[in-house]
């Protein structure tokens, strides 16, 4: 057997194989011997059928199912034993494969494309600047809190007409709809010049208006139609309710109905927990921008040489189903993940990152736990974490366990790439830095 690579370019090459008669044989006689003995053909007792016989009716599939096995492996051993960092799979020449004469020839000559993955360097230092944003937690943001907790954890009643502040329960009319659902309409999120329109209104009152001139937050206004997000114009609601909360004081009892039982013994300490709340939150929810910057400054930074036209065809003979055009749209999001999990590999190595199975275990059960939120685990469910974790890591043919993997894995890299290159967090409000990410 005669086995090489031509290099076609830096992230290409096709390996070339021929087998000899030598080669094959052996392994095919072997296997029409197992077929003598287990061949059921009428006329014959069973495991005396000619050998002649034999190779007449199964000896061209039994050749062609060993040298294709036989190919296969060998082109796997020898990626292995080069030692070549593949890109896709390996995709066969199948033009060479259609001129194979399996009656008559004795040589059989195969060839595979491949596509490589060039070499390239990264360097995760300060001189690596990443721009992200941070939420400031200023007094404004704090009041607007507190105020909504004072009304979330307040006293409601149900007074008679509806007043300033006060939000109106009920209905919207729809043509056709026997049962509509019922929704709610906070007076605050209405245009103050149209306010005195719901003020003065009490159940059983309708009232024509237009939502999308009287309420101008796209999301409040959605909620508030529901079903009917897709109406225009004017719409109908008949009031069932008023309802008015009478905000909850800052005292002890709110500061635990908010943070347990004694967690906090002074409205300074409430509002210093309030404020720690608030950042953690903000810190969570922008440290994912920070992981797409982190990801987008490496991409763009890096030149990675790949093999496109291989790569485009090894998509669509893996995935049936996709379009030419599909490939082309999808194209550049496929490589940007390429490439990036191709830097992060390579940081790996670099760095000796690795994610071991006790790992991947330890954040099933942290995730088990927190599903459990503020509530907990009992005594008992906590004795049974380490089968609850084995049983979702297992789920899924264990394609969890693979996810849970990639996750710790992923975390671990975003870790290591913080703590050394240089991030700059430019500080914005809230609505700044949603306008901005």
């Amino acid at each position: 057997m005669d086995i090489q690579l031509d290099q076609i370019s830096k992230t290409e090459a096709l390996i070339k194989i021929s087998l000899k008669e030598a080669d094959y044989q052996p392994k095919v006689e072997e296997k029409i011997k197992e077929y003598g003995k287990k061949a059921s053909i009428k006329g014959f007792r069973p495991g005396k059928v000619p050998m002649s016989v034999i190779r007449k009716m199964y000896g061209k599939s039994v050749l062609v199912d060993e040298i294709n096995q036989m190919v296969s492996r060998q082109v796997m051993d020898y990626i292995k034993e080069k030692e070549i960092q593949l890109l896709g799979e390996p995709l066969p020449n199948q033009d060479k494969i259609a001129e194979q004469d399996w009656d008559t020839a004795k040589d059989f000559d195969f060839e595979y494309s491949i596509g490589m993955a060039p070499e390239f360097e990264v360097s995760v230092d300060k001189k690596v600047k990443v721009d992200t944003f941070a939420i400031k937690v200023d007094d404004k943001l704090i009041n607007e809190t507190l105020e909504n907790l004072k009304n979330q954890f307040g006293d409601v009643t149900n007074p008679e007409t509806a007043e300033e502040g006060d939000s109106l329960y009920g209905f919207i009319q729809a043509d056709g709809e026997e049962e509509p659902a019922g929704t709610t309409l906070d007076l605050k999120e209405v245009e103050k010049k149209d306010q005195k329109n719901f003020i003065g209104k009490k159940s059983g009152d309708t009232i024509e208006f237009d939502p999308s001139k009287s309420i101008k937050n796209e999301t409040v206004r959605a909620q508030f139609l529901g079903d009917n997000a897709e109406s225009k114009g004017k719409i109908t609601f008949e009031i069932k309710n008023v309802n008015r909360t009478t905000p909850a004081e800052l005292n002890q009892e709110l500061f635990d109905k908010v943070f347990g039982k004694d967690q906090v013994k002074t409205e300074a300490e409430f509002i210093e927990k309030v404020r720690t709340a608030i950042s953690d939150n903000y810190t969570r929810e922008t440290d994912g921008y920070t992981q797409l910057k982190i990801r987008d400054t490496f991409i763009d930074n890096i030149k990675i040489e790949l093999p496109d036209e291989f790569l485009k065809r090894w998509l669509k003979v893996s995935n049936k189903d996709i379009t030419d055009e599909q490939i082309e749209t999808e194209y550049p999001l496929y490589t940007n993940d390429l490439r990036w999990s191709m830097i992060k590999n390579k940081i790996a190595k670099a760095n000796d990152i690795k994610v071991e199975n006790q790992d991947v275990v330890d954040e099933a059960k942290n995730m088990i736990r927190q599903q459990f939120g503020s509530m907990g685990m009992s005594e008992q469910m906590e004795a049974n974490i380490d089968a609850f974790a084995d049983n979702y890591l297992r789920a899924e043919n264990g394609n969890n366990y693979m996810k849970l993997h990639e996750t710790v894995f992923n975390d671990r890299i975003i870790a290591f790439i913080k703590e050394n290159v240089t991030i700059k967090a430019k500080e914005v409000s809230a609505e700044e830095y949603r306008e901005k990410a």
